[in-house]
């Protein structure tokens, strides 16, 4: 499987859209600030994510949801979520 996701971070309130093969090693990677993008929002919070059979799939999504568009679409998607974390 390959998955799209998006990470919260609960310093600075920053999202972060990313693809991987490995759900789990992955957040820990941004958590353990093994990450160039990332190092600096630890800890961070997974918020979102899609699982997809292809990685082309998967990469294509991660496109889409990082446009003004795909980031309506999660806003949208998420607005009880959000207001129920604040």
């Amino acid at each position: 499987m390959y998955y799209v996701y998006v990470l919260k971070s609960e310093r600075s309130g920053i999202w972060y859209t990313g693809s991987t093969d490995d759900l789990r090693k992955r957040l820990n990677q941004h958590n353990s600030k093994r990450s160039t993008w990332t190092k600096r929002g630890v800890p961070w919070e997974l918020i979102y994510y899609e699982a997809s059979l292809d990685r082309d799939d998967a990469v294509a999504r991660e496109v889409y949801l990082k446009t003004g568009t795909g980031k309506r679409y999660l806003k949208n998607r998420l607005k009880r979520f959000l207001t129920l974390t604040g």
